[in-house]
């Protein structure tokens, strides 16, 4: 049995944090473990209070595990404050487990996730011993401090998040004017990189589909895939789970964690080489 942890916030309509990375485990036969970095009250409608845990108590739930299990892989979500993302770092830094970073800072109605002091905290911190990064278009501009809006914008933010030290990372395509394609680029240290195409779906229940892609890809990892064969599986994952939607809620509804399962031998993605 493989394990492995989810380093996020507790959101309270399930399918964002900590929740949608559970199920996301359970769907992909790894047992999942948890380290709480902030409970929300929260629904499909946005945001209504964030609770920050106290950065020792993260630490503590951290070792925790650390001292117990045999850990595959680690992902880390909404992580709040730089207070937090500096004890994690201290803490991972001494394993070698590998790190997929999702660089939540909004949530899907808007409301902000992440104290302004700790996306240096990510840069300088985190980054640097990541395994994979995984950030959306407003995420990647925010973490290089570039406007993207063609693929070779694409490509300069990803030279500049590589840098870091990352040794791979994912630009999410979902914010980009394309409206037939979902397109993500993959880029890595060794120059390596290609690019995933799935059709774009008309929904708008795309809460915690970020969440759930880098719950997916660490659940991969942690099962011993190579990194790219990850990031396919995983781009599978959150495909069906869009195309297969729960309509649950007035707003932003969330995905359906159920779908891989049930259609994962229909999924198609595209792959281009670079």
């Amino acid at each position: 049995m493989h394990i492995v942890t989810t380093i996020a916030g507790s959101d309270s309509g399930g399918g964002a944090g900590i929740q949608a990375d559970l199920k996301t485990f359970q769907e992909l036969k790894v047992f999942g473990t948890t380290v709480i970095t902030a409970l929300t009250a929260q629904n499909t409608r946005g945001v209504s209070g964030v609770l920050p845990i106290e950065a020792a108590f993260v630490k503590q739930q951290l070792q925790a595990l650390l001292d117990d299990f045999s850990i595959s892989a680690v992902k880390t979500g909404m992580l709040f404050s730089s207070a937090i993302i500096h004890t994690i770092a201290q803490v991972i830094a001494d394993t070698n487990i590998p790190l997929i970073v999702d660089p939540v800072m909004i949530a899907k109605g808007g409301e902000s996730l992440l104290q302004q002091e700790a996306i240096d905290a990510i840069i300088h911190y985190l980054l640097p011993i990541a395994t994979i990064v995984t950030p959306n278009i407003p995420e990647a501009e925010t973490l290089t401090g570039k406007k993207i809006n063609t693929i070779a914008d694409i490509k300069k933010a990803a030279d500049h998040l590589l840098a870091t030290g990352v040794h791979c990372a994912i630009i999410k395509g979902g914010h980009l004017a394309d409206t037939t394609n979902a397109i993500d680029y993959v880029f890595f240290q060794d120059g390596q990189a290609f690019s995933m195409q799935t059709p774009r779906i008309a929904t708008k229940n795309t809460h915690g589909t970020g969440c759930t892609f880098s719950a997916a890809l660490t659940a991969f990892v942690g099962r011993g895939l190579s990194i790219k064969e990850a990031i396919i599986e995983a781009k599978k994952f959150i495909q069906l789970a869009i195309t297969h939607d729960l309509a649950l809620g007035h707003g932003h509804g969330p995905t359906n964690h159920f779908a891989y399962q049930n259609d994962k031998k229909s999924c198609e993605v595209t792959i281009y080489e670079s």
